[in-house]
């Protein structure tokens, strides 16, 4: 499981595995320099420069791996083509297949501006620390949650490891590029989109190209970014269909 951001550690992803009722063990993945993996053994003295290729020394340690990604997790998934021979199911939520996400994400955050991220914001720039990054994200909570579950995703959010090194890199080398670089041809794939997701817009997973018999699509209603959140159930029954139609090697 790789969580989204970048900077956020992969403990944003402990209660979508708690939520699960599949085969096999849940592994957390923070890419070098990410999350709490801030000091990883073996690694260059720029961890960043294996991002996101690095995905693929994670798939190749274990055997029958699925790869979820989270946000921004998936899409660097989507950026590295050999994990398609080395995977054996692939789980995209509330992620996009290019950059075009962000045009209609700052023009949400025009249309419900929330002072407390203009404030946090400015005090970040005053002072690039991993907990000033912290109180951004605690103060974006209400763009990333149903108003149901805001308070407890605020708390989330909050007991988060946070890493800036990890989003000035993404920043500067992904964010406004991006463009999937592969695209499944048998794998089996689940989509997941919060029907009222207002960080990453989900309709392009409706254009034909990422249409297919191995392709399923779990539009989540009454839930956000972070589906499991709002609607652990409906994204455990999602996960449960996918499982059924994976096989795995011999």
């Amino acid at each position: 499981m790789l969580p989204g951001g970048p900077g956020i550690g992969s403990e944003s992803l402990f209660g979508l595995a708690d939520a699960l009722d599949v085969p096999g063990t849940c592994w957390m993945v923070d890419l070098p320099g990410d999350g709490s993996n801030v000091s990883p053994p073996g690694a260059s003295e720029n961890p960043y420069d294996v991002w996101p290729r690095v995905l693929i020394e994670a798939a190749q340690a274990l055997p029958n791996c699925v790869y979820l990604g989270h946000s921004t997790g998936g899409m660097y998934l989507l950026s590295v083509p050999e994990l398609e021979s080395l995977l054996v199911g692939l789980v995209l939520v509330s992620t996009a297949p290019d950059a075009n996400w962000r045009a209609p994400f700052f023009e949400m955050t025009q249309r419900h501006p929330l002072p407390e991220v203009d404030a946090a914001t400015r005090r970040y720039e005053a002072e690039r620390t991993d907990e000033r990054l912290r109180d951004i994200a605690v103060a974006s909570a209400e763009w990333n949650f149903t108003p149901e579950s805001v308070a407890a995703g605020r708390e989330l959010l909050r007991r988060m490891p946070y890493n800036r090194a990890a989003v000035d890199w993404s920043d500067r080398n992904f964010d406004e590029t991006y463009v999937h670089t592969w695209w499944p041809r048998s794998l089996p794939t689940l989509i997941i989109s919060g029907a009222e997701d207002r960080i990453v817009q989900q309709t392009p997973w409706s254009q034909p190209a990422f249409q297919g018999p191995h392709i399923l699509h779990q539009r989540v209603e009454g839930a956000a970014h972070f589906p499991w959140m709002e609607r652990p159930d409906a994204v455990a029954s999602a996960m449960r269909a996918l499982v059924a139609r994976m096989t795995p090697r011999p």
